[in-house]
């Protein structure tokens, strides 16, 4: 959470459920643009080959239920931060 903070992100909310699937943080930034974020991490490996095409596809299924349910019309972004080791990185607006 401290590299979102330090990164200029305000976390809106952590661990959102819904029955597509989950995201892991929805954070927006200075800009009002609300990111989502899937945060993989792993030791001996790029931990990003762990978001698949299933997993990025449920991802956006659960996004269109929140900003539904929210009523939410910002701009988006859907982003990936992986940690191996003490590295932490952050991808915007993936897509596979």
């Amino acid at each position: 959470m401290n590299f979102l903070k330090n990164s200029g992100y305000r976390v809106v909310e952590q661990n959102f459920y819904s029955r597509y699937g989950e995201i892991d943080i929805v954070a927006i930034d200075q800009k009002e643009v609300l990111h989502f974020i899937e945060v993989k991490s792993g030791q001996g490996f790029d931990p990003a080959e762990n978001l698949t095409e299933k997993k990025l596809n449920r991802i956006l299924r659960t996004v269109d239920f929140y900003l539904l349910k929210r009523d939410i019309d910002n701009l988006i972004s859907i982003d990936l931060i992986t940690i191996e080791v003490d590295e932490v990185q952050l991808f915007k607006n993936i897509t596979i």
